[in-house]
């Protein structure tokens, strides 16, 4: 598979290609975000992985990962950063970012990291190729979700998921009805990484209401519950008292 490392320091660029190489990769890299996006429009093979660093010159890596995502909404993207504020993060993942490492990293984790985003790209793959069962097209309201095209359609409006959007609203849509705690989202929509806090699981709440609900300032299908989490309703009752935000 191949991997697109964008980072401007060459000697970092140059360790990262040379250990994913030894594992068996294919590796580009690129030193800034316009590179990058280049690369990424003309590979052939296509890229299955973007290791990306934040602070790149021309263009930071978030307006990067931005672009990237019109176009590439199923590439997994690891941000490969010095930035360790948790407000760095939350803007990372609202950008559409994957997972989150922090440097100095430790390389095995790296390498794990890159194993599991890889094994879901392959997935990912090969269900495309074959014929789309049932379940990869849902509805509700006038929403459509093409699962296995990453898109999801509002009336005339369309947009594209990113894979951790697309995994939180198939979880919800798999437990329609059921008040969902954070924690509980945390620990089997992120496999409980240590990247996530509560602040961004809400911020993906609020980026998938945006998409789904006619006014996402008073929500229908996905409501909070003051003090848990949140509950998706498929079909909801408009006389239901509901606590929203």
């Amino acid at each position: 598979m191949r991997i697109l490392v964008v980072e401007d320091e060459p000697a970092i660029a140059h360790g990262l290609r040379f250990n994913f190489e030894q594992e068996g990769y294919l590796v580009d890299v690129a030193g800034d975000g316009p590179a990058a996006l280049n690369t990424l429009d003309s590979a052939d093979p296509e890229i299955d992985l973007v290791v990306l660093d934040l602070m790149l010159p021309e263009m930071s890596g978030y307006e990067a990962c931005r672009i990237l995502r019109r176009s590439n909404p199923d590439t997994p993207v690891l941000a490969l950063t010095a930035r360790t504020l948790p407000e760095d993060k939350a803007q990372a993942f609202d950008c559409g970012v994957d997972q989150y490492m922090t440097k100095p990293f430790a390389l095995p984790e790296l390498l794990s990291r890159v194993r599991n985003l890889l094994e879901r790209r392959r997935r990912s793959l090969e269900n495309s190729t074959r014929v789309r069962p049932t379940g990869d097209l849902q509805e509700f309201g006038n929403v459509n979700v093409d699962f296995s095209r990453f898109e999801l359609v509002k009336g005339n409006q369309k947009s594209s998921l990113t894979t951790r959007e697309q995994e939180l609203l198939r979880y919800f849509l798999d437990h329609d009805g059921v008040v969902l705690s954070r924690s509980r989202l945390q620990s089997d929509v992120w496999r409980d990484s240590t990247d996530i806090t509560t602040r961004s699981i809400d911020n993906f709440v609020m980026r998938l209401r945006r998409m789904i609900e006619q006014d996402p300032a008073n929500p229908q299908h996905l409501t909070s519950i003051r003090g848990t989490g949140y509950r998706f309703v498929r079909n909801p009752q408009q006389d239901e008292p509901t606590d929203q935000s």
